[in-house]
């Protein structure tokens, strides 16, 4: 995998570029919400316009992001970095 982790402050750190043609929208954001549930972690989503729980669809619906976005996925716990390939994962090969 490319993405390099990063060990902050605030825990494990993950940037990303959002490949979906269409962006975050409900699908893929009830998607994502539903695979960072899987993990003990706290995870954080966070963009140009705000940052949001990982877990919660609503929230992350709530950042509007459009494709080719920049995010950072970032977490705290147990399996914080197992999570953030887990979800990098996903995000990379999720289809709209």
């Amino acid at each position: 995998m490319e993405e390099t982790i990063e060990e902050t402050p605030r825990g494990l750190s993950l940037k990303l570029c959002l490949g979906l043609r269409n962006g975050l929208h409900a699908r893929p954001a009830a998607r994502l919400a539903q695979e960072a549930q899987r993990y003990a972690s706290t995870i954080q989503l966070i963009s140009d316009t705000g940052e949001v729980d990982a877990k919660s669809m609503l929230d992350i619906l709530s950042l509007a992001q459009p494709a080719n976005a920049e995010l950072t996925l970032l977490a705290q716990g147990q399996d914080a970095r197992e999570a953030l390939y887990g979800l990098a994962r996903l995000l990379n090969t999720m289809q709209d």
